[in-house]
């Protein structure tokens, strides 16, 4: 391996104007560069001559012939190539307007950025849009080139008048780029070599200023962020897999897991066919990690230090901008992807609206295609979060609906509150009482575990009608069981309680935590409540932890409407009832569910005899240990 293959390698993204010249550029550093396989120039060109096409440095880079026919760049394209300094992957991103998801996509992930403007045709509204994206990204060593000098003559005034003009609008949104150079790309002019068509320009060519950048370096000295990918069990071993996205993690050390707050120590770091012990890894690591609990660890939680955890907080506000066709509304909800953690928000108030041809900021209640605004989010779980400021990698957010991608932006820190705080306090003053019943006792006089069966999906699906007649196949046995239900749980329990998305949470967060002390008693508990959102059962399963069992009573939406018991649904879609599951108000299906029944195409005699096999196979008195709430404490 060479020295330079050794060097770190610099990412840099190219933006700007459909037409501005782009892949030109590109094409002809590659060449000028040598980063070519041989032969490939002079096989494209005798390709464009039977075509009878004019050669373009672009068909370079466009891998399919349906993007030569267009004569336009549809994805984002990574290629390498080597300067005097380093080794270089360029990020082509596309400039026009529908493919600017890929835009920011590639821009996410590079060190430094070209932004290039056409000589001729000046500052366009993309231009602008792509620069602030830029800014909105946080990458802070831009170039300017000013491309198709040949267009104009090679004329400095020219050259002046256009650089003002960038400059201006870059002072704006406070960035100043590192240097403006003049080029002509189609004819590789001040790219690899000095132009002498353009001897007032003084200053450094492109190859020669991109050595001067230097890679964003690896956030290791940062606070420790490792967002889990996903939980793994071989026997009796968890390994918590994921990417250290910065920091450091050493055997020994004691990580705190958000938002749930639970602790617990590294025993061992695990990396893929590691041939010795590793006792730490750090920021761009891709690990595994072993502990010394078996504390509920799930995808989306972030590990860290407990001195310098992220913010614990459901309001946060972000620059956002939109890409979707439908425009962002408040009281709309989406969801949103933080590292590997989604979530549901909602969207309480857009702050302003940016104006990216002016920078001009406006009131409004809706955010239109490609516009970018300072938007306040509300989530119905706590979450954790890092800002833009703080965390590079944590404080960007992408915003989903209907399983496509409409918007992303960056975490602010304005009024962004830790509520960790809040959330530990009511706890000071509970301390953990030793019960003199042991669990293996109450299962030896039961005849069998204590269990919490979580019965989630539609109105309608057939929860009640299941829950009830498990519940009497059980008692038939002989077995210690109860059902609760929006019946008997709202005449006491929760009879405090309306059906705001906050009060149904906290309605789901109380059914949990007695059904989890039922559970632990020795009951089988059986819930039949919609429960429509993955974080409130994701809380009723940590309150019960092993005794938890999610059963997903599928039915699809027309099913559900049809047999309409009660007649919801009707009143519903009459606008009657507001925040109704699966009409105006999402139901997140279990990712995992331990169990699916699916009532629309099976019998409810056959649901009600997989629910009972699958109970009486987990709670048998033989089957292993069940660990207390009290012990799990």
């Amino acid at each position: 391996m060479s020295a330079l293959d050794k060097l770190q390698k610099l990412g840099v993204v190219i933006v700007g104007h459909v037409d501005h010249g782009k892949s030109t550029l590109i094409g002809r550093l590659l060449h000028d560069t040598g980063s070519f396989m041989d032969g490939k120039l002079e096989e494209l060109k005798a390709v464009c001559e039977r075509r009878n096409v004019p050669f373009e440095w672009s068909f370079l880079l466009d891998a399919f012939q349906a993007e030569r026919d267009q004569a336009v760049t549809i994805d984002t394209t990574q290629i390498w190539f080597k300067t005097q300094k380093r080794n270089c992957v360029i990020i082509d991103a596309p400039g026009h307007r529908e493919f600017l998801k890929n835009m920011i996509s590639g821009a996410a992930f590079a060190d430094a950025a070209i932004l290039v403007v056409d000589a001729k045709e000046g500052v366009k509204e993309q231009t602008k849009r792509h620069a602030y994206l830029l800014h909105l990204l946080g990458l802070q060593q831009i170039l300017v080139v000013i491309n198709k000098m040949d267009l104009v003559d090679y004329s400095e005034a020219r050259f002046r008048e256009v650089s003002a003009e960038i400059t201006a609008y870059l002072a704006g949104i406070n960035v100043k780029p590192h240097s403006i150079i003049p080029i002509a790309a189609r004819n590789g002019e001040n790219i690899a070599a000095r132009a002498d068509s353009m001897p007032w320009h003084k200053g450094r060519i492109l190859l020669e200023t991109l050595d001067t950048f230097e890679p964003v370096a690896a956030p290791v000295e940062r606070p420790l962020r490792f967002p889990v990918q996903d939980v793994y069990r071989w026997d009796e071993t968890r390994i918590i897999a994921g990417r250290i996205e910065s920091g450091v993690i050493r055997k020994g050390d004691v990580l705190t897991f958000s938002p749930s707050n639970r602790q617990a120590t590294v025993v061992s770091v695990e990396k893929w066919n590691s041939p010795s012990e590793i006792l730490s890894a750090q920021a761009g690591d891709s690990i595994g990690i072993t502990l010394d609990q078996p504390i509920f660890v799930a995808r989306g939680d972030v590990a860290s230090h407990e001195q310098k955890a992220p913010v614990l907080s459901n309001v946060f506000r972000a620059n956002v901008f939109w890409l979707g066709k439908k425009p962002l509304k408040v009281g709309n909800h989406y969801k949103i992807k933080l590292a590997t953690y989604e979530a549901t928000v909602l969207v309480q108030s857009i702050d302003r609206v940016i104006n990216t041809d002016d920078l001009s900021r406006s009131e409004k209640d809706t955010v239109e295609i490609n516009e970018m605004a300072e938007v306040t989010f509300r989530s119905r779980e706590v979450l954790a979060l890092d800002s833009y400021q703080d965390s590079l990698k944590m404080g960007r957010v992408v915003i989903v609906e209907n399983h496509d991608v409409v918007g992303g932006g960056i975490i602010g820190s304005e009024g962004l509150i830790d509520q960790r705080q809040l959330l530990q306090k009511p706890r000071e003053n509970i301390h953990a009482v030793d019960h003199m019943l042991t669990n293996v006792a109450r299962t030896a006089r039961n005849g069998h575990k204590g269990a919490v069966i979580w019965l989630t999906g539609l109105s309608g699906s057939g929860k009640s009608t299941l829950a009830m007649r498990v519940e009497h196949a059980l008692f038939n046995r002989g077995m210690q069981t109860y059902v609760l239900d929006g019946d008997n749980v709202r005449k006491g329990l929760c009879a405090d309680l309306g059906f705001s998305p906050e009060e149904r949470t906290e309605n789901i967060r109380r059914i949990g935590h007695v059904a989890a002390l039922m559970g632990d008693a020795g009951l089988i508990s059986i819930t039949a409540f919609i429960s429509p959102y993955r974080a409130d059962r994701r809380k009723a399963r940590e309150a019960a932890g092993d005794l938890f069992h999610e059963i997903y009573v599928k039915a699809d939406l027309g099913t559900c409407e049809k047999r309409d018991p009660k007649g919801l649904y009707k009143k519903a879609r009459k606008g009657e009832i507001k925040d109704f599951t699966g009409i105006s108000s999402p139901y997140e299906e279990p990712e995992n569910a331990d169990l699916i029944v699916d009532t629309s195409a099976q019998g409810i005699d056959a649901c009600v005899e997989m629910i009972v096999d699958y109970i009486l196979q987990r709670t048998q008195a033989g089957q292993g240990n069940v660990t207390s709430i009290a012990a799990r404490k």
